[in-house]
């Protein structure tokens, strides 16, 4: 079970570094990037993860422009036993100077669907809360994640044209997350159990001279599973960045939310949120959102091209779909990232409102698994 990387002293446990600390079927390991312009003129996101007791290795790419199709590409193989392999067919993701510069690359290939991206980090690493959730007396979930703030430069081309990604104007987020979580195909067997519910909001936002970042996790009855608000600052160039944390990163409070839906939906038409430092001075940011991207463009609860479900030794596939005629409440439609325009005070920002609830949210009027707003 050796790779290349049992070469350097970075073992966190006596095991060679491939083999994962936890027995878990669920155990992963991810790099998820976002692009969007201030604008709303597009949107891209980008996924790899590897799942090493299911011994699956699968990417994504879609992108959405303004009023246009959402293009999708889907990658799946075999996990290599290297780790640094990130490789799925066409697609691959180079680590050129780690927590500074990224660049993603998706060749040619039947989809229609291409891109060579590169990502310079405006930011130090951020990183969030350990994220536990239980389901029952069963972990749901038991994640470390970090962030990173930067800008994209390169082009994109998809079936409907192409787009000339310019890093004056493309703003990005860089999500490296690993742990547990559920992936995969559904567990089958044992006593018959609801479906679980979720509520989850993610608001990463840049601002003239810093950023902003707020997470939720919620119970059915609206009670704090998880509550991080954090702001840090934004620095012009890769050059200034001060090393892999700058300590500078202020770490609120709590953090709250308030979210008004489109009637009929579980979509946000706006939001507010509460940044409470820890001298009790709260700092209110109202969100307009300005483009809409479906998350099952990155596999997200996709009902065939599921994040962690064999595909086979190699396989890739794409479709394109018009977001404006999905079911809005179609289980596979409900996750959804939206660009949002950021207000706090005289203060403008950009930035992405990432939710999804699935089941009752007594503060919303949820009462089933997929109702939506009363309109």
């Amino acid at each position: 079970m050796l790779n290349k990387l049992d070469d350097f002293p970075i073992h966190q446990t006596p095991e060679p570094i491939a083999v994962p600390s936890t027995s878990d079927r669920n155990v992963y390991d991810r790099t998820w990037f976002n692009g969007y312009t201030a604008d709303g003129a597009y949107y891209f996101g980008i996924g790899i993860a590897i799942y090493p007791h299911r011994k699956i290795l699968d990417c994504a790419f879609s992108v959405v422009e303004r009023g246009g199709r959402q293009h999708c590409f889907y990658g799946s193989r075999r996990a290599p036993l290297e780790r640094t392999e990130m490789q799925v067919g066409p697609f691959r993701l180079e680590v050129l100077e780690p927590m500074l510069r990224t660049r993603v690359v998706l060749d040619d290939n039947a989809t229609g669907l291409a891109c060579d991206l590169t990502f310079s980090a405006r930011t130090a690493a951020i990183q969030e809360a350990r994220q536990t959730l239980w389901s029952g007396d069963r972990r749901a979930m038991d994640s470390t994640r970090f962030d990173q703030f930067g800008r994209w430069s390169g082009v994109i081309s998809h079936p409907d044209g192409g787009i000339k990604v310019d890093d004056r104007t493309c703003y990005g987020t860089k999500d490296r997350s690993w742990g547990v979580r559920n992936v995969g195909e559904r567990d089958i067997g044992g006593a018959p159990m609801p479906p679980p519910s979720v509520f989850f909001l993610w608001a990463p936002l840049v601002w003239d001279d810093h950023i902003s970042h707020a997470i939720f996790f919620d119970g059915t009855q609206g009670e704090a599973l998880v509550r991080e608000g954090i702001t840090a600052p934004l620095y012009r160039c890769e050059a200034e960045i001060p090393g892999v944390v700058d300590g500078l990163d202020r770490r609120m409070a709590t953090a709250r939310h308030r979210v008004k839906y489109v009637p009929h939906t579980r979509l946000a038409q706006s939001a507010e949120i509460d940044l409470v430092d820890i001298d009790g001075h709260t700092t209110t940011i109202a969100l307009d959102p300005i483009l809409k991207f479906q998350m099952k463009g990155l596999g997200y609860g996709h009902p065939q091209w599921g994040q962690g479900m064999w595909k086979g030794e190699l396989e890739i596939g794409g479709e394109s779909f018009d977001p404006s005629t999905l079911d809005p409440l179609a289980r596979e439609n409900v996750h959804v990232q939206q660009v949002v325009r950021a207000r706090q005070g005289g203060q403008t920002g950009i930035g992405v409102l990432e939710q999804i609830c699935f089941g009752p949210y007594r503060p919303a009027g949820f009462s089933e698994f997929l109702d939506g707003a009363k309109g």
